[in-house]
């Protein structure tokens, strides 16, 4: 049921390996970064030369323009009565604001052993360059492909997919598949490929808080008037309570817990607390809700973030000044049961309630989107479990991430059908960090596992569900 070894695509793959590189540096290059007006440009001619590239490869390939950043979308229809696969991915990227921090320029793309450095090498053109090489490699070798897919590639993933939501609420007959692979995500660990079943939703918000109409000077006015820059700090350490549970009354309502079986699986499969701080860099200690293990807090219960605080005077030299306004970022991840407009407006209520009244706070919301969670027992998972097990030598694992990927639950819905996420990022790969990295080896064996899989769908491939599997 799986593409036999001697499959030409995997010769294909193999032999092209250099070639597959040399074009991921191209795509890498571009600083495609979301949601910055500054970027608008570079994520346009982006995705120019991604469809250009498409076509390049025997798909028909445009740029979709959608109420935010154009989609990509490429087809090829010449199977019928096979199933369709959509693949999915993300060609923007997150901001490299420091430079500084990082080995080599982030759109400068570097191999330094057997590693891709660059932003978004990893999240996500890395991992969707898998399953476009992967298309190729049949094309070029059987001038045909097993399935019918239709690729569908974002520019804004990173500012909440709100192009391509939009678009699939108003046509999604556009994107009809029988099943979605989406690589966006990470693997159990190097070598040990997974299969996530489970996504965190996410609620992104930015605090500000107002004082006086400009700043201050703070010996003249210190001590008289409420630095807005400190009345944030105290309305955001009132965020958490002592037992590092979310403070915010009402928001674990409906929150579905794990069942006694899977809390044992993740035991089983998961990362344990040291592993996990070490992937993190190794803080000096753990933190957070107490009677859950890291893995389980990372994954299967709600969290809430202080991604950045802006205020005042950031330079090297000292400055007596007051702040007029500051300003938090913050991200919260939701888990199944809660909804991100529910807990946008317990947020607002309980910031009224614990805010200063010598200051002036707005809270405004940048995005929200649903938690997901898949069937394991479906047959297209199971399908994707052999195709990485072919491909890596070692069996899947079905992972829960605490990440948040805002389309899957919208794909789900909108095509009735599963959505398989094949990670190809090892856990240390840095996505959203400094020194991103895509590991060419995992490259090389996603490519493998894409063409294993398509295969195994054309086939309409249905194995049967593995023992032990946990109870979810």
């Amino acid at each position: 049921m799986i593409a036999p070894a001697a499959h030409p695509a995997l010769a294909y793959a193999r032999a092209h390996r250099a070639r597959v590189v040399s074009e991921l540096k191209r795509f890498v290059a571009f600083p495609s970064v979301a949601g910055n007006p500054a970027h608008a440009g570079d994520v346009r001619r982006c995705a120019g030369w991604l469809a250009e590239h498409l076509r390049s490869i025997g798909l028909e390939a445009r740029v979709r323009e959608t109420s935010g950043a154009p989609l990509v979308v490429a087809r090829w229809s010449g199977a019928p009565g096979r199933p369709t696969v959509l693949v999915y991915g993300h060609y923007d990227v997150q901001p490299a604001d420091d430079p500084d921090e990082w080995t080599s320029p982030p759109f400068q793309p570097a191999v330094r052993g057997d590693e891709l450095f660059g932003r978004g090498a990893c999240d996500d053109k890395g991992q969707l360059w898998a399953h476009v090489n992967a298309i190729e490699a049949l094309l070029r070798t059987t001038g045909r492909l097993p399935v019918n897919v239709v690729c569908v590639f974002e520019g804004e993933e990173e500012a909440g997919s709100a192009g391509l939501l939009d678009a699939l609420r108003r046509a999604p007959g556009e994107f009809a598949a029988d099943v979605a692979l989406v690589s966006d995500t990470p693997m159990r660990a190097p070598g040990r490929p997974g299969i996530t079943y489970g996504l965190r939703g996410a609620l992104s918000l930015e605090l500000e808080v107002r004082g006086p109409s400009h700043d201050l000077h703070s010996g003249v006015y210190g001590g008289a008037v409420h630095n807005p820059l400190q009345a944030l700090c105290e309305i955001v350490a009132r965020l958490h309570g002592p037992d590092g549970r979310i403070a915010v009354p009402g928001l674990y309502d409906g929150v579905q817990p794990p069942s006694r079986g899977e809390r044992a699986y993740l035991a089983r499969t998961g990362p344990s607390d040291r592993e996990l701080l070490a992937n993190a860099g190794d803080p000096p200690g753990g933190w957070g809700e107490r009677g859950w293990t890291a893995y389980e807090r990372c994954t299967v219960r709600p969290s809430l973030s202080v991604n950045g605080i802006t205020g005042g005077h950031g330079g090297e030299a000292g400055m007596a000044v007051i702040p007029a306004h500051a300003v938090a970022k913050l991200s919260l991840r939701l888990v199944p049961g809660q909804d991100p407009s529910r807990v946008d407006r317990l947020f607002r209520e309980h910031v009224a309630r614990i805010a200063p009244r010598t200051v002036r706070v707005e809270v405004r919301t940048r995005f929200g989107a649903q938690p997901a969670r898949m069937d394991t027992r479906h047959p297209a998972m199971r399908a994707a479990a052999r195709a990485l097990r072919q491909a890596f030598g070692a069996p899947a694992v079905f992972l829960r991430s605490g990440g948040t990927i805002p389309v899957v639950n919208a794909l789900g819905q909108a095509l009735g059908a599963p959505v398989v996420l094949m990670g190809l990022a090892r856990p240390r790969d840095g996505m959203h960090a400094p020194d991103e990295r895509m590991h060419l080896p995992t490259l090389f064996r996603g490519i493998e596992a894409s063409i294993r899989f398509l295969c195994a769908m054309g086939r309409d491939a249905s194995p049967p569900a593995e023992k032990g599997r946990a109870d979810r």
